[in-house]
């Protein structure tokens, strides 16, 4: 193991043991802890289990928690990013294996986004009911054109670098830092990190750590922010941990791959539908 995987390693292990201290102190001082339901832990499975296999993980559980009306609509950033930090700590340390990338950019991405989710985080968490329904409409519209544009293989090529210089370093580092404060709204950051690599010619095994590290590092980070604030629901959040925990390993070590392209077309209407209702709800409120 050389020093940028140790570092690595070591980062993820703090955040991870932040993100630990920081629940168990959030459960002391709340009075709504519970056990997670059947169906919050079958959520948490079958979103990370997809997430493993490429889906994402964002837009779908914020389509079941809108649609069948499990969270509050000001609740959903915090549960997202609470629920789903221990499967994305778990993607981390079983895919990124060896990180091929250069270790500056790797570090420079992956403490940009970090930052940008803490401060993100600090103003989701103190956003009021109709502008948290407006961003999460908006979030997954765009997850919804993502998931198209993948599907229609609208994606850029890659290129052949596993470095940046110059400006392009700076541009990617400062995308990051914002994709990681929009991840605070509920906007996953794989499919827009993923592009704004392959148009600055990376190479895809340089790619797919950066994506993977922001993930793990950013949201025990954007958590400990709601674990301030209080606002995300604790059992779907434990449902999301637990469940999704398990769909991780399952599809990393037992399934590994399946055709998705059908089920993304799927997603699309499903979180498109939810994106329509979160703005529908906005607007009644604001009349």
């Amino acid at each position: 193991m050389n020093a940028a995987q140790l570092a690595f390693y070591m980062a993820i292990g703090l955040a991870g043991a932040a993100f630990l201290v920081g629940a168990l102190r959030a459960a002391r001082r709340s009075t709504a802890v519970r056990r997670p339901t059947p169906i919050e832990l079958l959520i948490g499975f079958v979103t990370d289990f997809f997430d493993t296999l490429g889906i994402g993980s964002f837009a779908p559980t914020t389509a079941i928690y809108k649609l069948r009306r499990m969270v509050p609509d000001e609740m959903i950033p915090g549960t997202l990013n609470v629920g789903h930090t221990p499967s994305a700590i778990t993607e981390a340390l079983i895919f990124v294996t060896a990180i091929l990338v250069d270790p500056i950019l790797l570090v420079s991405m992956v403490g940009s986004a970090a930052v940008g989710a803490w401060l993100g985080a600090g103003v989701v968490a103190g956003l009021p009911r109709r502008a948290i329904q407006v961003t999460m409409g908006i979030a997954l519209l765009i997850a919804g054109v993502a998931f198209a544009a993948k599907n229609l293989g609208a994606f850029p090529e890659y290129g052949t670098a596993m470095s940046l210089a110059g400006w392009k370093f700076g541009l990617a580092v400062g995308i990051n830092f914002v994709l990681g404060a929009l991840m605070s709204a509920g906007i996953g950051l794989y499919a827009p990190c993923m592009v704004t690599l392959a148009l600055l010619g990376m190479h895809p095994l340089a790619a797919f750590p950066i994506m993977m590290g922001a993930c793990a590092l950013l949201q025990p980070v954007a958590s400990l922010r709601f674990f301030q604030s209080g606002r995300f629901a604790w059992g779907p959040s434990l449902g999301l941990a637990f469940g999704g925990v398990c769909g991780v390993l399952i599809a990393a070590y037992i399934v590994k791959s399946l055709p998705l392209f059908w089920l993304r077309w799927m997603v699309i209407l499903v979180i498109t539908y939810t994106a329509f209702a979160m703005l529908r709800s906005a607007a009644r409120a604001e009349r």
